[in-house]
Parts: C-alpha cells; structure tokens; sequence
C-alpha cells in the first residue's frame, strides 16, 4: 500500500456516472424518510417546492460542471474554490462535505437498519439498539464493497439503481390508476404556482427539499476516476451530474405527486419515515407490498456507498495537498482506492451510531441529523457558486447563454443557499445547531494542525 499511488483513472463512463449521481440522492429513500417532513411544513405546497428548489440545485450543478474545466479533481468543490478564494476557504468547503457525510451515516443506515428488520424481524424496529446494530452491520458491509474498488462499486450501483428503478416505476403506474380518478389529493395549479409561497413558507420547505436532492455532486468527486471526454465533449463526470439532475427533478416532482393523490395528510404523517411502504400498502396486497421496503433498502445501500465514495475522495485530495495529515491520502496499489480515508468514515460512522443509540428515538436521531446535514450542503454548495460566478464573472460580457449558465444561475444559486442557511440557525434546536454549525467551527482544528505541520516541514 502505498502513499503516492494514483486512483483508478479512465473506469467511469457518463452513463456510469450518471447512475452514481442519481443513487447518491437515493431517490426511494429520500421519498420515503422526508415526504412527511416536508408535506408537514408546507402541505401540497410540497411539489412546488421541490420543482423550485430542484432548479436552484441546477444551478450549483452548472457551477460544479463549469469549475471542473480547471481540471478533474478528487476534491471537486475543495479545490475549485481553494483555486478562486484561496486555500483557508476551500478547506472549509471540503470540511463542510466531510462533517455532512458522517451524519448522514447516521440518517442514512438507520432507515436501512429499520426497513431490514420490518422483513426479518418488526418487532424489533422501534429498538434502538438492534437498529443501530444492524446500521452498523450495513455499513461494514458497503465499506468493503467500496474499498475494493471503484469498479465493485459501480457493479454494485448498477444493480441496486436498476432494481430500485423497477420497484418504483411499479408504484408510480399502479398509483395513477388505481387513484387517478380519485385522488386524495386533487390536483391543482397551486401546487406549482411560485404566486402560493409567502418567502417564509417557502424557506420553511426549502431545507428539507434541499435534502431531496443532495448527493448527486459524487460523479464529481470521482472526476479522476471517470473518463476523460473526446471530440469536444465535456468530462464524462461533467455529464453524468448534468444528466443526474435532469432525471432526479423529474423524479422527485412524479413521487411527490403520488404520495399526495394516493395519501392523506393523516396517512402521511402516521407512515413517519416509510411513506413508500404505506403507498404500496394501498396499491398492492401483501406480499408484493414489501416491495417498497425493498426498495428502500436498495436505495439506502446504494447512497452509502456513494457517500462513502464522496467522503473518501475528498479526505484523500485534501490529504494529498497536506491541508489534512498526508497519512489520508494512501492509495492501495492493487484495489487503487484510498483505502485509509475510507476506514476513517467506517469508523467515525460506526461510533455516531452507537452515540447516536443513547439519544431518546430513532425519529430524534433522524430529524438532529437532517437538518444539520441542510445547513451544511447549503454552506459548501453556495460556496461553490459563489467560486464560479467570481472565476467566469468575464462572460458577462458574453452570450445571454453564457451570462446565465457561468455566472447569473449559479450566483442566484449560491445566494439562495446563503438565505436558507441563515434563515434556518434560529430554528434548530440545541442538538442540531451543535452538529449543524459546531460541525463546521471544529475544522478550525484541523486546519490550524496542517498549518504547524506545512510550517514546520518549510523550516526543517
């Protein structure tokens, strides 16, 4: 094993990453752990707020696919922004998608611990022991996988995004037939019209719609890993993000639209985290019903493991640039992985789990954690913006397409994370506040340690 090792370069194609992208949202479990949080907050002003918010997120997508012509790099928002505004701030950047990758350890397994024992045991899901237990045996198990190789990774991808698809393009077909003709919901123009938010209602929504779309930046991460474009055609990573979203937007506007002419409001919020399992209840009799837990499962290994990817890849570019401990940014010379930065959030994950066992419910767990993880994509993603809007600020002077694109969308971007970001501190409770906003302060550490560490290299 080996410190200067290389990653392995030219194995993802676009189509690839697309899938990487897309699962890194993990589109049935984002449906089936926030639809009742969201639907709570602004009702039928859900499908609103994810259209509108899916557009601000495209916005930090165009930022990400045009920074990335400075060159394909593991760190992708770190070092792009480190590029524009200096290496303190991208530090932070990186260190704002490090902090939200080990909690979403915890929201993440936890909804793969419970939909696993809802099949073999479900007298045991509202045990917090066991679920923590089983999350962490979920997560050894993707950890390896990841470890192997970014090949098994994307086999695995594959397989678990293709099913998943299957189990979910069942329920949307059967949902508008079976209640197409009677919604629970009816459906209206409002529930689109930007002319129903007040801005209060819609920064209400917004946090947790953010959280819907989060995660498709990894075709990013894996940048060096994927295959380089030919005959003017951007990188394939480029690609794969631009095509994630696409199809994510669609697909999140298509589900929400089924959990409201399938589900009440009562429904929605007695099925908590498993929305998905209670539309299939009233699509489908047992056992075809378990589908839906199935599905949820997929799609929960499925972003483990691409967070997993995201995290690893960035602790391993930072490391390489001696902003964390170089011993991070060993590479293992046959499986061309950074094998060291992978064990670390196997690690810190398996330890917030068992942390995490002490707090009074799962549902606390869940809710700490999602709200935290909001306000730090916020904080990295308008960070990004911000850095592509300075760099290109000359195509100003461009093309309209070109104004709107590099500088203008992910600018309005960039400021709407600001606004959701600021607006949310005085909402959160003690416990997310601490791992949202302390979560971000403590870097202040490990950027202070590399410092004395490059200082004392320089003068030695």
């Amino acid at each position: 094993m080996s410190a200067s090792g290389e990653l392995a370069k030219e194995s993802l194609g676009a189509f690839e990453s697309a899938i990487m992208g897309i699962a890194g949202t993990a589109p049935a479990f984002s449906v089936a752990v926030t639809t009742a949080a969201i639907v709570a907050s602004v009702g039928v002003l859900s499908v609103g707020s994810i259209l509108y918010c899916g557009l601000i997120m495209f916005g930090i997508m165009l930022a990400f696919f045009h920074l990335s012509e400075i060159t394909p790099h593991a760190g992708a928002a770190y070092a792009w922004v480190g590029h524009v505004f200096g290496r303190t701030w991208g530090f932070f950047t990186g260190w704002g998608l490090l902090v939200a990758s080990i909690f979403f350890m915890v929201s993440a397994t936890i909804p793969a611990a419970t939909s696993t024992l809802v099949l073999i045991a479900p007298e045991l899901v509202e045990n917090t022991v066991w679920v923590t237990s089983v999350a962490a045996i979920w997560l050894t198990l993707v950890t390896i996988v990841v470890t192997k190789g970014i090949k098994h990774a994307s086999y695995a991808q594959l397989i678990l995004t293709g099913i998943e698809t299957l189990v979910v393009f069942a329920l949307i077909i059967a949902a508008f037939v079976q209640y197409g003709g009677r919604p629970a919901h009816t459906p209206s123009i409002i529930w689109f019209s930007p002319f129903s938010f007040t801005p209060q209602l819609f920064a209400t929504g917004a946090l947790t719609a953010i959280f819907f779309y989060w995660g498709w930046d990894v075709t990013m991460n894996l940048s060096e890993e994927s295959k380089t474009g030919d005959g003017g055609q951007p990188h394939s990573a480029s690609r794969g993000a631009f095509w994630a979203m696409v199809n994510l937007i669609l697909f999140f506007i298509i589900m929400m639209i089924v959990v409201l002419i399938v589900l009440s409001d009562e429904e929605i919020a007695r099925a908590n985290t498993n929305v998905l399992y209670a539309i299939a209840n009233k699509l489908f009799p047992a056992p075809w019903n378990y589908l839906a837990v199935l599905s949820t499962i997929l799609s929960t290994v499925g972003t483990i493991e691409t967070q997993i990817l995201q995290f690893s890849r960035s602790m391993f570019a930072m490391a390489r640039d001696e902003m964390l401990h170089p011993r991070y940014a060993k590479i293992h010379r046959e499986w061309q992985t950074p094998w060291v930065a992978t064990a670390v959030i196997w690690l810190l994950g398996v330890l917030l789990l068992f942390a995490s066992s002490y707090m009074p419910s799962v549902k606390t767990i869940l809710e700490s954690s999602i709200l935290a993880i909001g306000f730090q994509i916020c904080f990295y993603m308008s960070l990004a913006g911000f850095a592509c809007a300075w760099h290109y600020r000359a195509q100003l002077r461009g093309s309209l397409y070109s104004a709107v694109s590099y500088v203008l969308w992910p600018l309005l971007a960039a400021l709407f994370m600001v606004f959701i970001a600021l607006y949310s501190i005085p909402t959160f409770d003690t416990i997310t506040n601490i791992l949202g906003v302390g979560g971000l302060l403590i870097g202040f550490i490990p950027l202070f340690l590399g410092s004395l560490r490059r200082s004392s290299v320089a003068t030695g």
